[in-house]
């Protein structure tokens, strides 16, 4: 709060003074008071002035400027009220109550929203638990009456969309579900390729797992998804013609342990590199070659993050595409376990 602010907006009370202080003078001049007192008024007139200005001016300074560096230093700025003490003049007490009625409102109407939200997220994880069930039956019907390839896979498309909602709609709150352990690496990509034995077969795959006897500490099951998403994506933007590989090994490094996935598909444009961990992006491949969300590697990263796991991606267009995920080193979690 500024005091060439304050005087400005308060300009008419200071004019009242100024106005009085004048008049007074002029009645003393008619009246002949003397100098000797008129100068004890106008010293006394000046002291209660500046005092009045002042007082009011600090005991407002001290509320605002509280209220601002409150919100500057809070994330979350609506929860300001909460750490404001009531003031002791009445506009900052107006104010102050204001402030507590609005904190009141929003956090019911948050409430509320908040309730409707999950509502809704349990509705979506019931609906997928139960669509699963259909999906797996056509999957093993269609294996056990040797289906044309191309009916397969579009089941399993099916079943990854399934799979990408569910764990989109837990995704955020997925701190209540992780389950920190030390994981072998070898049980994570076992676990994964088993479910994609079928595509891997069916296409024809060069699928080779070399140097991933490390263990990480990870949550399996949120891993296992991000590991899934990713070889999906490799999967669907495949060559359609020549030796088709995917390559996955793991080595140590400064930072931990790195996770590679590697395949020999189309690759990604160098423009839309930056941009495939971005919500909704498809790029030029997701347009070209196959119907794409652009949601899997969004997801993919958000949960890397979550887990405390960095995830990266290199390409080069029509060669190679290889993804990165690096478990950090835990000190603490070696030293507990």
């Amino acid at each position: 709060m500024k005091f060439g602010k304050y005087i400005k907006d308060n300009k008419i009370v200071v004019i009242i003074w100024i106005m009085f202080f004048v008049i007074t003078f002029s009645i003393f001049s008619v009246f002949r008071i003397k100098f000797e007192a008129i100068v004890m008024y106008a010293a006394l007139w000046l002291f209660a002035f500046i005092f009045s200005i002042l007082w009011d001016f600090f005991r407002k300074k001290n509320y605002y400027d509280e209220l601002i560096n409150n919100t500057d230093g809070l994330d979350k700025k609506y929860f300001v009220s909460e750490t404001m003490k009531e003031p002791s003049f009445y506009e900052g007490q107006i104010h102050y109550q204001v402030l507590q009625d609005i904190n009141k409102s929003m956090i019911e109407n948050v409430k509320v929203y908040e309730n409707s939200v999950n509502d809704f997220k349990d509705y979506v994880e019931m609906w997928v638990h139960e669509v699963k069930l259909p999906i797996a039956s056509l999957r093993l019907m269609c294996h056990n009456d040797k289906m044309n390839k191309k009916y397969v896979e579009q089941i399993k498309r099916i079943d990854d969309y399934t799979e990408q909602v569910l764990y989109f709609v837990r995704s955020e709150n997925a701190k209540e579900d992780y389950k920190f352990t030390k994981v072998s690496l070898q049980s994570l990509i076992k676990n994964v390729a088993m479910k994609n034995k079928d595509m891997i077969l069916e296409n024809g795959i060069n699928f080779s797992v070399n140097d991933v006897e490390n263990e990480v500490v990870t949550d399996n099951k949120w891993m296992e998804f991000i590991i899934n998403q990713i070889m999906s994506n490799s999967f669907k933007y495949m060559k359609d013609h020549g030796e088709k590989e995917l390559k996955i090994y793991s080595e140590k490094s400064e930072e931990g342990v790195v996770l590679h996935i590697l395949d020999n598909g189309i690759g990604i444009p160098k423009r839309d590199l930056s941009r495939v961990f971005n919500k909704s992006f498809t790029g030029e491949n997701g347009r070209k070659y196959a119907k794409s969300t652009g949601m899997g590697l969004y997801i993919a990263k958000g949960l890397c993050e979550r887990l405390g796991h960095k995830i990266d991606i290199e390409s080069e267009e029509g060669k190679y595409t290889e993804v990165r995920v690096t478990f950090g080193k835990n000190d603490y979690f070696d030293t507990v376990v």
